[in-house]
């Protein structure tokens, strides 16, 4: 997308997009605010979030949610709820989004500025960043289980479901623990393996248990390595126990009682 000119946008489905003018006030999206005429200058990201910026500085913010997918020249799809039309050096290409279930969405504002100000001035620091203090000042005094802390997207952003229970078995903590609990040398081994179990799905393409895909269609692998989401009563990879399954902060949640302290 870098350096292409947005040939035309069509909005399909109005209510997957918001957008908000010059003063922060609702307005209709159309073809200008989905970014039309202008050239993409640059890509930001911070949690599950994508903003995408033009030359002018038009910000397009693109949220998967569950079913969402931005895809390329993909054709003719069901929920399709918007497409692009695009140029970059004399070729063309149409972008897509796409989301059976709108949990997802879109967002347009008149700058990036706007936009990070509005969507990611309540989330918490990148999680492929995350820190130990982070999670230490999170944790100091809750009763919240350490999962759900992991899942506060103000806590850190980007962290689900699948990641909070791989990165838990990782560190060696029961997702049930309250977060005043965890402390010291725990909370370092957490915050590095939120890094590197988000660092590896992602070099593995993401998770792909339904229908998630990249922008050329293709399935994720990261599901082939998880170590406990979605294998409640299956043998444990370490210790061959039966896993755990049961349900935290509103999530199913699966776990080793022998190996997560």
């Amino acid at each position: 997308m870098l350096g292409a000119r947005v040939v035309s946008a069509e909005l399909r489905r109005a209510d997957v997009c918001a957008s908000f003018g010059a003063d922060g006030a609702a307005v209709a999206a159309g073809a200008l605010e989905l970014l039309a005429g202008a050239r993409i200058v640059s890509l930001r990201r911070h949690g599950k979030q994508i903003a995408i910026v033009g030359d002018d500085g038009r910000t397009l913010v693109v949220h998967l949610g569950m079913t969402g997918q931005v895809l390329v020249n993909a054709g003719t799809v069901t929920h399709g709820h918007a497409v692009w039309r695009l140029e970059r050096g004399g070729e063309g290409f149409e972008m897509t989004f796409r989301d059976p279930r709108r949990f997802g969405g879109l967002w347009t504002f008149p700058s990036f500025a706007a936009a990070r100000e509005r969507l990611w001035a309540g989330l918490g620091p990148d999680a492929l960043e995350l820190k130990a203090e982070t999670l230490r000042e999170a944790c100091a005094g809750t009763v919240r289980a350490v999962k759900a802390v992991l899942l506060d997207q103000g806590v850190t952003a980007g962290v689900g479901n699948i990641y909070a229970d791989e990165s838990l078995f990782r560190a060696g903590i029961r997702p049930t623990r309250r977060g005043r609990l965890v402390k010291g040398d725990e909370l370092e081994r957490l915050a590095a393996a939120v890094r590197g179990v988000l660092a590896e799905a992602i070099e593995a393409g993401g998770s792909t248990l339904r229908d998630y895909a990249d922008a050329d269609g293709r399935r994720g692998r990261a599901q082939e390595g998880h170590a406990v989401y979605g294998r409640g009563g299956e043998a444990c990879v370490r210790c061959g126990g039966a896993l755990r399954q049961g349900v935290v902060g509103q999530r199913t949640t699966v776990w080793c009682a022998t190996c997560q302290k």
